[in-house]
């Protein structure tokens, strides 16, 4: 039986700003790692540097919107992305 790929994905939320309605961290999985800006007023989520951005964007995103209430800054949070990096 073979297993279907996965990667986790790390988390580490550096700050959550309720005026802007933004929240900014940092995002790694396999050999990659992003800096990413989410305004979650608007859904927008930004991600530096582009390289493999299209790897993680979605998978990124979903995590964020399930879980906003419970991310704090200063925290450490995982997930994992159905796809092999």
């Amino acid at each position: 039986m073979q297993h279907n790929p996965s990667t986790t994905a790390h988390i580490k939320i550096f700050s959550q700003n309720f005026n802007t309605k933004s929240m900014e961290g940092e995002v790694s999985a396999g050999d990659f790692k992003w800096h990413f800006n989410w305004q979650f007023s608007n859904g927008e989520l930004l991600l530096e540097p582009p390289l493999g951005r299209a790897l993680i964007q979605d998978a990124l995103l979903r995590f964020l919107i399930k879980t906003d209430y419970y991310l704090e800054p200063g925290g450490d949070y995982d997930f994992t992305i159905k796809a092999k990096f």
